[in-house]
């Protein structure tokens, strides 16, 4: 497994960068956000550990410019931020960024982290052949990983693709904010309910008209609506 390391500050990247080889991962290292990009074009990485404090560019923006490639849209990301920066963390996971980790930090927990992302990567079912979903206005391609709204393409992140099919899958059911962080996240005990509505309305502002098939159910969660 390939993991690349953008982080301006050379000892935290040789810290996490020898962890990691010892638990028998592939590493690179950059140490700006430009660099960083180019670098996750030509190494094509299982995970990118992201510094959100970047010397020529916020680390927000460079994970923004990852979610939004289509060759790398789907690699985990993985941030590190500093303890004050809670609005930075929520909008790197509104972005799609699918963990955080603070510093100072330990590296067993960053391994551990790195492993859980990983193994939620690899669970995805392989048995059945690629669906498309159609709903109304809204379409989604899952061979493609694409998304469009009366024929219009739109771009989501990994995260908001799955958590739109998941509700598409169950139409007419309310999902809780707690199934959604379970089925859609993992059930990250570090992560709240909050998280799921900074997602729902993202997306619903992405799905633009198709957005009011999302339903807000007060008290419990949301749901698709059942027909469109």
């Amino acid at each position: 497994m390939k993991v690349l390391i953008i982080e301006d500050e050379r000892d935290i990247a040789e810290l996490i960068s020898y962890n990691l080889k010892e638990a028998h991962f592939e590493t690179r290292s950059c140490h700006n956000g430009r660099e960083g990009l180019l670098e996750a074009q030509r190494y094509q990485p299982h995970l990118i550990v992201l510094d959100l404090m970047l010397p020529d560019m916020n680390g927000l923006e460079v994970c923004r410019q990852i979610k939004s490639h289509h060759k790398l849209k789907a690699i985990p990301i993985l941030m590190l931020t500093a303890k004050g920066e809670e609005t930075d963390r929520i909008v790197g996971l509104e972005l799609g960024a699918d963990d955080y980790v603070t510093k100072p930090f330990s590296p067993r927990e960053l391994l551990l982290r790195i492993q859980a992302i990983l193994r939620r990567s690899e669970a995805k079912p392989k048995a059945k052949e690629k669906e498309i979903l159609e709903f109304g206005l809204l379409r989604l391609d899952e061979e493609r990983f694409e998304a469009s709204v009366e024929g219009k393409f739109i771009e989501l992140t990994a995260l908001e693709f799955k958590l739109l099919k998941y509700l598409l899958n169950n139409k007419g059911r309310v999902a809780s904010r707690e199934a959604l962080l379970e089925k859609v996240w993992g059930h990250q005990a570090y992560l709240n309910t909050r998280t799921v509505d900074t997602h729902i309305k993202r997306l619903r502002a992405k799905l633009g008209p198709a957005g009011s098939y999302i339903e807000t159910i007060r008290g419990m969660g949301y749901r698709m609506i059942e027909r469109a």
